[in-house]
């Protein structure tokens, strides 16, 4: 009988022989730590060495555990992986509630605070006692039991909830698809679409083309497709998702909706915030009340709207003196701005596909990241993956030591969920004088190889691959040894994207592009030509891109506000779209019943953490293009004060430290070409 590799678990695990039912190990693991806690909080006089760091290697080891059965759900959501998953949430949900709320915990890491050896604890340790009892204090371990209990039954009931509304996103997209028999209707579309389509209509044992709703088909017919009706039909199916709008229904996310917003509102009260807002912004973030937030969002705005009113005025002029579209359709503007884009510049994602093979983008980027921060990539094929497109790397260090190891799983596939992600499946931390070396998943979804042809990403795919490297290299290039603040764990939630953010600039850079670029057929980096259309167009149409952005940050933020609690969701998202949006009302709009970052993630009352997170990363790269793109003195310095420091101070301290002031706006409304 084989015995179950989870009880105890590797930073990479044998996935080719790990099965659903392994997944019991971590109900198991989830008890001793119980039992064990109980026995650490018993001792009269704790310590670090004797509280802190076991309470470390439990947590470690339920993480170690868990996260491959978290991973494999995402990547691979067949019905047993989805059960197993699902069956570990209440206990999950229930332990995590438990372990906030002990007061005898609570007190013996008080102990810890009160004693005389806290101040020769290392700052970093410090700090996480102080964020464990504030984290506590969070958490209600004040409350009385009965509030107590209620507190972890809302914690219960909303973790379902999320899964619920994930899977109903999942499925309501996989229930949706349109097979044409002729390429009749697809006039306009790329090669490159056109032939995905095919292997689509293929795999399902289907003559001519299969049009679903995953982004990669999605994205092509409604930015180049000429049929307006077909354009229209995918915009409709693609908004109605998980509405009551389709399916008759079955995967409707509005009532999920409700509770959630209910209910996240009844655990901010309960532990006493006026609302949800409040209490996100208390928890571990650089923004600490929604005024600053509300201040920020509305500032960007302001400096935004007038731009992005000429920019769609502009958009309406040509599409109808040029395209015959006398009044624009929401299903219009993508057609019509990329028409005009065309016009402008004469460049479309498609021109320059052929530029960037999967292994020519991925020399560049290895090749920038060593020249930057002196670490260098090598396949490991000896690591068991998940699915045949999935590659493993160590990540080596400038004596040759593995320092690091990532997944590489980028292409998009049926029962793999939409997006792109960084995860993390182990992190770093020095336990017993052993070493645990941070591991990551870097997960896109993009446009697959057909055939055997190698796959050729568009520059919108390579930035999104860089934006999930930058995440990853938080992860992995850390330095720091202890548990719970290493790599990206605990960062503040509005800091967290700004390395990866910042790694997008390296795409607009002439000289990194000659690093990733080989044409199909010439086999010649970019041509000078299309470098100065790609910098020309690099701004088109960004203010209507930022008021978009700021849209779903302030429809996200308002929502959790009380003062917004007797509204329903569309007729918020109505109001917000009425002070902020310029593109074309859509009276079906059903955006809500999609939107996993805020329902199904962890960006409730915190998707503002981009735009803010955006500020840190463009003023950080500025300091770059003053300093030189690839200057190695820079990239150390921010890969000293910025990646390898994880949570173990403030952010603002790591930015201060690395740019010598606190961050300003300006380099943001500069690189969008609003100043």
């Amino acid at each position: 009988m084989q015995t179950n590799p989870l009880y105890q678990p590797s930073t990479t695990p044998d996935f080719k022989h790990l099965l659903p039912e392994h997944a019991e190990a971590v109900l198991d693991i989830i008890e001793e730590n119980r039992d064990a806690i109980e026995c650490l909080v018993s001792q009269p006089n704790p310590t670090w060495d004797s509280l802190m760091q076991p309470l470390a290697r439990m947590e470690n080891r339920l993480s170690l555990a868990f996260s491959p059965i978290a991973h494999l759900h995402s990547v691979m959501s067949t019905d047993e992986w989805r059960a197993a998953y699902e069956k570990l949430l209440p206990d999950l949900s229930a332990y995590s509630t438990d372990i906030s709320q002990h007061s005898d915990l609570y007190e013996a890491i008080k102990k810890i605070k009160n004693s005389e050896f806290f101040s020769a604890l290392t700052p970093t340790r410090q700090k996480i006692i102080i964020d464990h009892l504030e984290n506590f204090e969070r958490n209600g371990v004040a409350l009385p039991d009965s509030d107590k209990q209620k507190f972890k039954e809302l914690s219960l009931r909303l973790s379902e909830l999320s899964t619920a509304f994930s899977n109903n996103v999942l499925d309501a997209t996989n229930a949706w698809h349109l097979t044409l028999e002729d390429d009749t209707r697809l006039s306009g579309l790329p090669s490159s679409a056109r032939a995905l389509m095919a292997d689509l209509a293929k795999q399902h044992n289907e003559s001519g083309y299969r049009i679903t709703l995953d982004a990669p088909v999605v994205i092509p017919v409604l930015t180049y497709a000429d049929d307006q009706a077909l354009r229209e039909q995918i915009y409709r199916a693609y908004n109605a998702r998980a509405s009551e709008l389709s399916d008759d229904g079955k995967f409707d996310n509005a009532k999920i909706i409700e509770e959630i917003l209910s209910l996240r509102e009844q655990s901010a009260k309960l532990l006493g915030f006026k609302d949800y807002a409040t209490l996100n912004t208390a928890s571990n973030k650089m923004a600490s009340n929604p005024t600053i937030v509300m201040d920020f969002l509305e500032n960007l705005v302001h400096k935004s709207k007038s731009v992005g009113e000429s920019d769609i005025l502009i958009l309406k002029d040509f599409a109808s003196n040029e395209l015959q579209i006398d009044t624009l359709q929401p299903w219009d503007v993508g057609y019509a701005s990329e028409k005009l884009r065309q016009k402008k510049y004469a460049l479309s994602q498609e021109d320059l596909r052929p530029f960037f093979p999967m292994s020519k983008v991925l020399e560049g980027l290895f090749t920038i990241t060593e020249k930057l921060f002196g670490v260098t990539f090598q396949q490991n094929i000896d690591l068991p993956v998940w699915h045949n497109q999935v590659t493993a790397y160590n990540v080596l260090n400038d004596k040759n030591q593995i320092q690091a190891q990532f997944y590489l799983d980028p292409y998009a596939r049926q029962k793999k969920r939409a997006g792109a992600w960084m995860d993390s499946a182990a992190e770093r931390f020095l336990d017993d004088n052993k070493l645990q070396i941070p591991v990551a998943y870097l997960v896109c979804n993009f446009t697959p190889p057909v055939g055997e042809e190698e796959a050729y990403l568009t520059h919108d795919e390579v930035t999104t691959l860089f934006h999930e490297f930058g995440h990853g290299l938080h992860h992995m290039l850390t330095k720091v040894d202890d548990y719970g603040v290493s790599g990206i764990s605990g960062v503040e939630w509005d800091a967290v994207e700004q390395p990866s953010q910042f790694m997008e600039n390296f795409c607009y850079d002439r000289e990194c592009l000659i690093m990733m670029t080989r044409h199909k057929e010439t086999n010649e980096p970019l041509t000078d030509v299309l470098y100065q259309k790609l910098i020309a167009a690099k701004n088109f149409q960004s203010a209507m891109a930022m008021l978009r952005q700021l849209e779903f940050a302030l429809f996200d933020f308002r929502l959790h506000l009380e003062e917004e609690s007797s509204s329903t969701v569309l007729d918020v998202l109505k109001k917000v779209r009425k002070e902020v949006a310029v593109t074309p009302e859509y009276a079906q709009n059903r955006f809500p019943m999609q939107f996993s970052h805020i329902f199904a993630g962890g960006y409730a009352a915190g998707y503002y953490s981009y735009k803010w997170a955006e500020v840190l990363s463009a003023d950080s790269f500025s300091a770059f293009e003053e300093e030189g793109i690839l200057n190695a003195q820079t990239g150390a310095r921010f890969r000293d004060e910025i990646l390898a420091v994880g949570s173990s101070r403030p952010s603002m301290e790591s930015f201060i430290a690395f740019r010598g002031r606190e961050p300003e706006v300006t380099a943001l409304l500069k690189h969008n070409g609003i100043l």
